[in-house]
């Protein structure tokens, strides 16, 4: 073991608070470009250690301060797509409010960086205890980021930027957030070995003696499979599209007709493929029935419904002289784009905005599985795919299969359709589930349970996907602990973060005595 004394790191920032700045600036494309539609993952790792070197050393301020920099032009990138939507005001605001948090994150991993060295003044200290606490902090501001404020905004994980890469096996045992905490930590402890001469000693022994990691892939036997016609209608599905009503329901029926006479166990409709709801108007109901009949399978479609004063946005198991057999209303609305939470209090700030958002989507109690024939399949609508809780209730209560319906008509030829699908990706691998990921415009997929593209349709183009899909009821590891992994990483962040300032703060009074 070496001398505790040269473990122990110089407290001086590594960089000047202008440089600081610069790289946190940078650091936000370099990361965004690890993402889809870049897909370069290991540019993840280079802007997770830009973010880390830019805050060791500094003052819990200043720390703040590089941490929100790096943040916000992280989500400016990111989600630039939300701007062709919401605007660029609100847009900025939400990338705003996640730069908020990011600065909170990186003011702990700051005070992580001078209180553990200084508590723990060794080299088990230095190559253990700070990447194991760093990696555990940045899990903890983005579990808490996904859930809070008004449901969380889940998108921007890093691990969710490798749904490509080398360590994509990492998901089945350990989850997104468990994937986020390695990450982390490999950055965190290539830059304490870099550091310092006497753990890079530490760090070649290791590599010397052959240690070397393979995790493989969790395996996910299937129990037969589902043929599935999944439709992309490619419909004028966005907001502001002009279209004449009808002309969504038009779409749908015309893109479903080229498969007429194919076996089929069910038929999968997007989010917002018909204007008309079949449990309120007699139109959507003939149409309903007529793809049921048609094919002699189940429908899974879509529909705004309507609940005393409630509204929802609705997935519904259709069948052709028996109506609705089942149904899940979206659990997780979408704040300002589908409700408007505290209206009276954001509309002085925003009011063209708020005003624009004038039906308020109810947040749905439904369960998220259907009985199709026997075969447990879970559903989920659009941004649903990145709640961990709503794809972890699927799979817990029985799922076999995931649907995944979206609309994706807001976001033009954007990053956001292959970003969510890159989550579609990653929550088969996840769970071992294959996911029927279909959209209105795009991007619609079908993904094995070992995440592999099984069938694809082009953006923007009219046209279905007819497969046997794999099914499966194998339960991963991630599925039953993805959550307490996500818990213990992050109680190991924050309580290592509390015992190193007790144990500084001890030390402190002591000395006075």
């Amino acid at each position: 073991m070496p001398d505790t004394r040269s473990a122990l790191p110089d407290q001086r920032p590594l960089l000047p608070i202008w440089a600081a700045i610069a790289v946190a600036a940078g650091s936000g494309p370099i990361l965004d470009a690890a993402f889809p539609d870049g897909n370069w993952w290991p540019l993840a790792y280079v802007g997770i250690a830009l973010v880390l070197v830019a805050l060791i050393g500094r003052r819990a301020g200043t720390g703040a301060l590089v941490g929100f920099i790096a943040g916000l032009s992280f989500y400016l990138c990111h989600i630039e797509w939300a701007s062709l939507f919401l605007g660029f005001l609100p847009m900025t605001a939400l990338s705003v409010l996640e730069s908020l948090f990011f600065a909170l994150g990186a003011l702990t991993i700051t005070l992580a960086y001078r209180w553990l060295p200084r508590a723990f003044p060794s080299a088990t200290g230095r190559l253990l205890l700070l990447p194991v606490v760093v990696a555990g902090l940045w899990t903890a501001r983005e579990a808490i980021a996904s859930v809070w404020p008004y449901g969380g905004f889940a998108w921007g994980r890093v691990a969710l930027s490798q749904s490509e890469s080398p360590i994509r096996e990492l998901f089945g045992w350990l989850g997104i957030s468990g994937v986020s905490f390695v990450m982390v930590l490999l950055v965190a402890l290539t830059i304490e070995c870099v550091r310092s001469a006497e753990l890079r000693k530490v760090a070649i022994a290791v590599l010397a003696a052959g240690v070397v990691l393979v995790v493989p892939a969790w395996p996910t036997p299937t129990d037969g499979s589902m043929r599935v016609l999944a439709v992309q209608g490619n419909g004028p599905a966005g907001y502001f599209d002009e279209r004449e009503y009808g002309d969504l329901l038009r779409a749908q029926l015309e893109a479903t007709q080229p498969f007429v006479g194919e076996d089929v166990d069910v038929v999968v409709w997007p989010e917002g493929a018909s204007e008309y709801s079949p449990l309120t108007t007699q139109v959507g109901a003939n149409a309903f029935d007529d793809v049921s009949e048609t094919f002699d399978a189940p429908l899974i479609g879509w529909a705004v419904t309507e609940r005393g004063e409630q509204i929802f946005n609705t997935s519904i198991l259709w069948k052709a002289g028996e109506g609705q057999l089942d149904y899940y209303d979206k659990q997780h609305p979408i704040p300002f784009g589908e409700y408007v939470p505290d209206r009276a209090f954001w509309r002085p700030f925003a009011p063209d905005l708020i005003d624009l958002i004038g039906r308020e989507y109810t947040p749905g109690t439904t369960d998220t599985v259907y009985d199709v024939d026997g075969v447990m399949v879970g559903v989920n609508i659009c941004f649903d795919i990145s709640d961990d809780t709503i794809l972890g209730n699927s799979v817990r209560d029985g799922a076999q299969v995931i649907f995944a319906q979206s609309n994706n008509g807001d976001f033009g030829y954007t990053d956001e359709s292959v970003q969510q699908l890159a989550i579609a990706r990653i929550r088969a691998m996840e769970f071992g589930r294959s996911v029927v990921n279909v959209s209105t415009v795009g991007t619609s997929a079908v993904i094995g349970p070992d995440g592999v593209t099984i069938n694809e349709l082009d953006d923007h183009t009219v046209g279905g996907m007819l497969n046997d899909v794999p099914l499966s009821s194998a339960v991963t590891p991630a599925a039953v602990a993805g959550k307490w992994i996500e818990w213990l990483a992050s109680a190991l962040g924050l309580a290592g973060l509390a015992i190193a300032g007790f144990r500084i703060r001890s030390s402190r009074a002591s000395q006075r005595k």
